[in-house]
């Protein structure tokens, strides 16, 4: 596995595996890696891609610097583990290199107007600029390539195929579905600092997405299912919401068909989130 620091060095081995006839798959993380993370490298692996898997906290998507400080940072296992799955490429680029400019704002951004005003960004002002600033860069670094995203993040995932369609790059975005845990809590590198009781209340995240799930109603109807299940946890709920599954807007009892069940809480000041696909249909 080849080890990448700096910006022209990955730039040059992602030309290099294209001038070889061969396709770059691109798999962004911010380290601590899991399994859901995993599921992203087998992914591009099945599909014959050169794995380059990027690590980088960004700190552009953090509006709360004590979370910045907190969030976990494992290089020396996030690396061994890469190498284990076969990852081609590990790019762990500074902080110097990707925004040299900090902590002073960066004078260029990108803004994916709608998608990234609601629910987490509504939760987290700038947030998503933060996010499609920097795989915007990721992107422009890599050049040409297919890039793997965990639907767990499924706004992101969102935001950043509304990027991509919008400025035309040249990349390709594979939505991974989300990977969980045998007592079904959704992979998160911020699981870590659940303790044992949060981690019982969280589970209360994926419950009321399966409460949402298993049956075929209104969105009205499938919204109080899922916040009656976060309810009977106690713990603080940033939103439960049933949204079109491309623009993110709430869907009111007149829709009918797919949607997209999202929820969020905060359990033990970690803040969780967790979504699913859904079934609009006629009162049950």
């Amino acid at each position: 596995m080849e080890v990448v620091h700096d910006l022209g060095r990955w730039r040059d081995s992602a030309q290099a595996t294209r001038a070889r006839g061969r396709v770059v798959g691109l798999v962004p993380t911010m380290g601590a890696l899991h399994e859901g993370h995993l599921a992203l490298v087998h992914a591009a692996r099945e599909r014959g891609d050169v794995v380059f898997l990027t690590i980088f906290v960004n700190p552009r998507q953090f509006g709360d610097a004590a979370d910045l400080a907190r969030y976990p940072r494992t290089l020396e296992a996030d690396q061994a583990l890469a190498e284990s799955v076969g990852v081609d490429v590990l790019v762990v680029p500074s902080l110097d290199e990707m925004w040299p400019d900090y902590p002073r704002d960066t004078m260029t951004s990108v803004h994916v107007t709608g998608l990234g005003d609601v629910l987490e960004g509504e939760g987290r002002p700038g947030h998503f600029a933060g996010v499609a600033s920097v795989v915007a860069k990721l992107f422009a670094v890599t050049g040409p390539c297919r890039a793997y995203f965990g639907e767990k993040d499924y706004q992101q995932v969102a935001v950043v195929r509304q990027m991509v369609r919008d400025l035309a790059l040249p990349v390709d975005v594979v939505d991974v579905p989300v990977v969980r845990d045998a007592d079904g809590l959704a992979l998160s590198s911020r699981n870590g600092r659940l303790s044992a009781h949060g981690r019982v209340q969280a589970l209360a995240l994926s419950r009321a997405i399966a409460s949402a799930a298993r049956r075929s109603a209104p969105a009205s109807v499938l919204r109080a299912a899922m916040r009656a299940e976060l309810a009977r946890a106690e713990l603080e709920v940033a939103y439960a919401e049933i949204v079109d599954p491309l623009t993110l807007q709430p869907l009111d009892d007149g829709a009918r068909g797919a949607a997209r069940a999202l929820v969020a809480g905060v359990v033990e000041g970690v803040r969780l989130i967790d979504n699913g696909p859904v079934t609009l249909g006629q009162e049950e």
